[in-house]
């Protein structure tokens, strides 16, 4: 499925007109063309390819599932690989995988149906001071729009993050499975999340540093205000991944500390009821001692039995073992 817009000097021409039509509409002056295709097939993506000079390597990424963020330069265009992300309120993070061949006077992105490319037309209708701009326009507001989904997601787990903080220290909580569950899970959310966030330091980067020279006006400050939010989402997701770590970190100590009280507890009680044992055994012995036979043995005994019990118990009590 594709999807076309054409704008002359600026101002919305036309809209959803055939794929075909993309050189004619270049070939007019002042136009900036768009094309977006949705799930393209190989043979689809080539023709288009060859009707405006894309490079074969760019349009082999464009279609493969695994390309890391980066930006990839060409003699006749800039091709960009990019991923928007989701975070569903109960469900894990979504990566959407978004390519864009920046040329002259057009843009091309592909991408795949879990990416809605209507959040971008709105931004591009939202700033029409940058048009003047042409396709570089398009392509900042593009990436615009995927940072800032980059920032939700971290506002969202940041929200998480603090959540389990304050879970840490309720032992109820604590030792339940579904929040230990909850933490893993967020720490395999931020290592998914930063092998996105990280790679587009370098795209912001590329762009801003190495932009056209006619982009020293506005769009040269959006571009760098863009790397702005790309560090700032960077850091944000090595703090949330650090404190992760700690959490998973106290979490083991604090269960490891109460694991080892439980065992102080026993030992205590394993050594109070040894006293008893001990006395026990000595006065069971088949062989007379003194008090054997007599009532007082039984008194002695029982005394002694308590006192070294109680003695004990006072002892370990003070340790904060009991």
């Amino acid at each position: 499925m594709a999807r076309t817009r054409v704008w002359h000097k600026g101002v919305l021409e036309q809209e959803d007109f055939p794929v075909a039509d993309v050189s004619e509409q270049l070939a007019r002056d002042d136009r900036v063309v768009w094309v977006d295709l949705c799930l393209p097939d190989r043979d689809e993506l080539a023709q288009l390819a060859d009707e405006l000079g894309l490079d074969p390597l760019a349009v082999e990424d464009a279609v493969e599932h695994h390309e890391r963020p980066k930006v990839d330069r060409y003699p006749t265009h800039v091709f960009v690989t990019t991923y928007a992300l989701d975070l569903p309120m109960d469900g894990p993070l979504r990566q959407s995988k978004v390519s864009a061949f920046l040329l002259p006077r057009a843009l091309v992105t592909v991408h795949r149906e879990d990416f809605d490319p209507e959040v971008v037309v709105r931004a591009w209708d939202d700033t029409p001071e940058l048009r003047e701009y042409g396709s570089r326009a398009l392509l900042y507001g593009l990436l615009d729009v995927v940072v800032d989904g980059h920032l939700d997601v971290l506002e969202r787990l940041d929200d998480r993050v603090g959540a389990a903080e304050d879970q840490l220290f309720d032992e109820q909580v604590r030792s339940a499975p579904d929040p230990q569950r909850a933490t893993y899970d967020l720490r395999r959310t931020l290592t998914a999340m930063r092998k996105v966030v990280l790679p587009m330091r370098d795209v912001a980067d590329s762009l801003a540093r190495h932009g056209d020279p006619a982009d020293q006006g506005e769009l040269g400050e959006r571009f760098r205000d863009l790397r702005d939010h790309v560090i700032r989402a960077n850091e944000w997701t090595e703090n949330l991944r650090d404190v992760v770590t700690t959490i998973v970190e106290t979490g083991l100590s604090l269960a490891n500390a109460q694991l080892n009280q439980v065992v102080r507890k026993l030992s205590a009680w394993a050594a109070i009821i040894a006293v008893p044992t001990a006395v026990t055994g000595f006065y069971g012995q088949n062989v007379p001692y003194p008090g054997f036979g007599q009532d007082y043995g039984f008194v002695t005994s029982s005394v002694i039995t308590v006192l070294l019990a109680g003695g004990a118990w006072l002892g370990f009590r003070r340790k904060g073992w009991l």
